[in-house]
């Protein structure tokens, strides 16, 4: 049961990660698919669900590895938990200071690994020393909670908006606006502290989900199960929408719930076709990006960082010269149609991107913190 267990959670993870590449490096910014792309705002779109699968994702493994803690003596798993929480953080942030050619006090703290971190530290916290009802409890109850500070700590006359929200109020006043990201054109962090407290949500139920597999995953009762709770977190998020508008930025209760139940319907999808039916179509390609996951992840952020921060001699065009990003662009995908070209482009990064992890899992080789 483990093994298979581990194929479907591998695949379910390797989805997310070729996702998120693709997703991240575009040949031309400026020409990609609606789907591909981030919701600006309020609303949600595919690309919106890469960060809260893996999130999620982090739940199912911590199910399979926090009963094994049962017999270790609890500091000693504190000592486990907080050295993993850390290693995470500092390689998210000397990630974002890569490649390292800015002071420390214009460097971003927050981002995707280091909230990876924060919210494994406290939920593997919280799971190890909390029963499961109660853990689901405590889910509901931080979500309603950030509600709560959302609506009433933001600015009055708009609390959800992009610059009068709690996270960037938050944020502003701990870590001060040189600290935080920019993309927007101005300080605004969608990795904010604040809005970390309902992403810790995504794992919990991703925990909860993944010990209701253990024990009922193989049946067609619990698969059915799985797909009826997922459809009712997706009703509840819409409902709950009208409030709190789901928004991926602010990572809004709705938005939470909204991630999660549509985790629920593709990880019991995965579940039939993996290990009740054997189609095993694509599942190899997958499992190379899942089984190294941090890996991957790792290197095709180095590798995107490097591509862009190189520029090639072109006077012609520029002072300065392409980029070494956009020159590989321009001179291969750049020739086809630009928003299928940015695409195709995307997709061959991907590509590169999994040959770390073919290698390894070739030589049965599984790098995590």
């Amino acid at each position: 049961m483990s093994n298979q267990r581990l194929l479907s959670l591998d695949i379910f993870r390797g989805m997310t990660i070729c996702l998120m590449i693709i997703v991240n490096t575009p040949g031309d910014p400026l020409h990609v698919f609606a789907p591909m792309t981030a919701s600006s705002w309020e609303g949600f779109t595919p690309a919106d669900l890469v960060f809260p699968s893996f999130l999620f994702a982090v739940g199912n493994s911590l199910s399979l590895t926090a009963p094994q803690w049962e017999k270790i003596a609890p500091p000693k798993v504190l000592l486990k938990i907080t050295q993993r929480t850390l290693l995470l953080f500092i390689l998210g942030f000397l990630l974002y200071w890569f490649p390292f050619n800015n002071s420390f006090d214009h460097t971003r703290i927050f981002g995707v690994l280091q909230r990876v971190a924060l919210c494994y530290g406290i939920a593997a916290i919280v799971v190890h020393f909390m029963h499961e009802r109660v853990v689901m409890i405590l889910a509901g109850l931080i979500l309603l909670i950030y509600w709560y500070i959302s609506f009433h700590y933001g600015t009055p006359s708009a609390p959800y908006s992009l610059v009068g929200n709690s996270v960037t109020i938050l944020d502003k006043f701990l870590i001060g606006e040189n600290h935080m990201y920019h993309g927007e054109g101005f300080a605004f962090d969608p990795e904010g502290l604040l809005s970390t407290l309902p992403s810790i949500v995504n794992v919990l139920i991703g925990y909860r989900v993944g010990s209701f597999i253990k024990t009922q995953g193989k049946s067609f009762e619990g698969l059915a199960l799985l797909f009826m709770w997922g459809a009712g977190f997706i009703f509840l998020s819409f409902m709950w929408n009208y409030q709190f508008p789901i928004n991926k930025k602010l990572w809004s209760s709705s938005f939470a719930l909204l991630t999660t139940g549509i985790d629920m319907v593709i990880i019991a999808t995965l579940i039939y076709r993996v290990e009740l039916n054997r189609q095993l179509q694509f599942s190899s390609f997958f499992e190379n990006f899942g089984k190294n996951s941090l890996v991957s992840f790792v290197f095709s952020q180095l590798l995107m960082v490097s591509l862009y921060t190189l520029k090639m001699p072109n006077i012609s065009e520029s002072k300065e010269g392409l980029t070494l990003f956009a020159w590989l662009y321009q001179h291969s995908f750049g020739h086809f149609e630009p928003y299928w070209g940015s695409l195709g482009f995307a997709f061959a990064f991907m590509l590169v991107c999994w040959l770390p992890g073919y290698a390894l899992n070739k030589y049965k080789l599984y790098i995590r913190l």
